[in-house]
């Protein structure tokens, strides 16, 4: 399988000569994720920068599959892999932040939402520090609308650049991508490069002990120190995630070695041996019990790709 694996990557070097950034074939994609589960990626590419990823994708056989990840944290690789290219962003010129006039700040696609809050707060920049408590990228709050602590995506997007899968680089206002709870509209071939936020004056030492509070917050109530994807289940209309699984007596519930978090009921936990499979499968096992028992049905927020073993 590993030959056939490198075939792709090589066929892709061999057509793209001015290729800059990293192309590889059989990449393990367990270490991109924080649940540390799943396959391999037949083809991964790491481009140098957004020209760069321009090519690739202007070049790239339209019958050859694309998948895009960023920092892993809402993300289950199946443990049979990923066919076709996985795309992942990284480096300098995907993660620069900057801030510019009149409370704006611009950042790239996979600088990790945690840092913008930061980057805002030391710049006066209030009304981003919610992204403080999102463990992604901001790639990844762009293609679900990612909010916390009050605050969305929505709340404070000016528009998204990104390259489409002929090559072609576009930029959307925040009115053209749908947003919604943990959704937006965003045409699926898109691959978001950099954002631009609205924010507005604040003072940082008040910005600052705000992201603490979240921070602590986080710690008391999450599991954040496992290995872990974040919240597991969007939360029903009305209704809280954590709160149906619980009445359905999933609290603690293992499959595997895979684990509901006795911490919090929406966190599903890799206690160390976990196959994706396990994660998945307990994950489906909670659904059926919280359909069983309240009657409604859990949707998935944690994004599940590749082939299943």
């Amino acid at each position: 399988m590993t030959e056939v694996l490198g075939d792709l990557a090589s066929a892709l070097a061999a057509k793209m000569p001015d290729l800059r950034g990293r192309l590889v074939g059989d990449q393990p994609l367990a270490p991109f994720t924080w649940f540390r589960v799943g396959g391999p990626a037949q083809a991964f590419f790491s481009p140098a920068d957004e020209a760069d990823l321009a090519y690739f994708l202007q070049n790239l056989p339209g019958d050859v599959p694309v998948t895009t990840i960023g920092l892993g944290s809402n993300l289950i690789v199946r443990d049979g892999g990923v066919l076709g290219v996985v795309i992942r962003l990284g480096g300098k010129a995907f993660g620069e932040i900057a801030v510019e006039s009149g409370s704006m700040l611009r950042a790239g696609a996979c600088a990790p939402d945690m840092r913008v809050a930061r980057a805002a707060a030391e710049a006066g920049i209030d009304g981003l520090a919610f992204l403080r408590g999102i463990p992604g990228s901001i790639g990844g709050a762009l293609r679900m609308n990612a909010g916390a602590h009050g605050g969305e995506t929505k709340d404070v997007l000016i528009s998204a650049r990104g390259v489409d899968r002929s090559g072609n680089i576009r930029i959307f206002k925040v009115d053209e991508l749908g947003m919604s709870y943990r959704h937006s509209t965003a045409p699926e071939d898109i691959i978001f490069t950099s954002a631009l936020f609205q924010g507005r004056p604040g003072d940082p030492a008040e910005i600052l002990a705000e992201m603490d509070r979240i921070t602590e917050a986080r710690e008391k109530s999450q599991p954040i120190r496992e290995k872990t994807g974040g919240s597991t289940f969007k939360n029903p209309p009305g209704e809280k995630a954590w709160q149906l699984i619980d009445r359905a007596g999933c609290r603690g519930l293992v499959v595997g070695d895979a684990q509901v978090s006795p911490m919090h009921c929406n966190f599903l936990i890799n206690r160390g041996a976990a196959t994706a499979a396990d994660i998945e499968n307990l994950g489906d096992e909670v659904r059926t019990r919280v359909k069983a028992a309240t009657g409604v049905e859990l949707q998935w927020e944690i994004k599940r790709i590749g082939v299943k073993a």
